[in-house]
């Protein structure tokens, strides 16, 4: 069993020793680019995060490419070989971590903890009307093991749940939209929207201001998916002409977000540095270490990856 760790940003070391001790007898390494003449060692699976063209042209015996993270929108950008499979964590501790930072979000927005804030950095006591809850209904793009545990997480509080996705799903207390022709019937019904959806061609760019100018007045949006799913001019738009209240934004277009981003000042918008949901090493370790094992029985595994599909 030869495994190739490539994984950018990542310190190797705990990794390799975590696979190690998963898979007694393993061989496995960290990539390294072979010297020009030299032979490359080749291995039959790999570990990858935002590994380089030139790393897949060079291991030509893969079977299966194995994705640290929860995303796959990056490695499908890659020319590979048809007989390549990319595999993604299903979770491995990730849609806890999701669940705390929307659910955290949304009560913020809910509560007006910010509006709060402020009035405590001048040292004014203030009182605000308590607001009604089912008034802020909360919209999820995307109903996969991310998307589920949020509208989950949710329902504890009682907010009234949505979840969009492309085919209905069964949610206990949570009402399903499915489908392009259910999208806008969903945008109307939202007055906080959350984006958990898998970065593809049909996704990119739609949180645009046809969509968004389509949910409640007084919207609240929470990105937690990836930065090209938002056009950046249209939510500031919004936010200035008074048709959303504000955003919690953890990804971006471009990271980290340019100094000069309008973002960074912007007194409706809160930023985070894209850590909603860290991988979680040893987690991650555990699963793909069993999904390596079902391979060599001959069992199957779930999270590969449907190219026609994106995710």
């Amino acid at each position: 069993m030869k495994i190739v760790f490539c994984c950018t940003h990542a310190v190797a070391e705990p990794w390799l020793e975590g696979f190690r001790q998963a898979l007694p007898g393993v061989d496995i390494w960290e990539w390294q680019a072979a010297e020009p003449g030299q032979a490359p060692k080749l291995a039959d699976h790999a570990v990858v995060w935002a590994p380089a063209q030139a790393f897949i042209d060079e291991q030509t015996q893969l079977q299966n490419l194995f994705c640290i993270g929860a995303g796959v929108d990056g490695l499908l950008k890659l020319q590979l070989p048809d007989k390549l499979s990319v595999v993604r964590l299903n979770d491995a501790g990730m849609s806890v971590q999701m669940a705390e930072y929307v659910c955290h979000a949304v009560i913020a927005y809910f509560r007006e903890f910010g509006a709060y804030a402020q009035d405590a950095a001048a040292k004014r006591w203030s009182f605000k009307k308590p607001l009604v809850r089912a008034d802020f209904a909360v919209g999820i793009l995307g109903a996969g093991v991310l998307g589920s545990r949020v509208a989950s997480a949710l329902k504890h509080f009682e907010f009234p749940v949505n979840v969009w996705s492309r085919t209905p799903k069964q949610m206990d207390g949570v009402q399903s939209f499915a489908g392009q022709e259910q999208l806008p019937h969903f945008l109307k019904a939202t007055r906080v929207l959350v984006n958990l959806l898998p970065l593809t061609a049909e996704t990119e760019n739609i949180l645009n201001r046809a969509n968004l100018s389509q949910l409640q007045p007084g919207s609240y949006l929470i990105n937690v998916a990836r930065g090209h799913h938002l056009v950046e001019q249209d939510l500031l738009d919004l936010l200035q002409e008074g048709h959303m209240a504000g955003a919690t934004l953890d990804v971006f277009r471009k990271e980290p977000l340019p100094q000069d981003h309008a973002f960074w000042l912007h007194p409706q918008i809160t930023l985070t540095p894209h850590a909603s949901a860290r991988t979680l090493r040893e987690e991650s370790v555990a699963q793909i270490a069993s999904k390596i094992k079902a391979v060599y029985a001959g069992q199957p595994i779930e999270g590969r990856v449907g190219r026609e599909r994106g995710y």
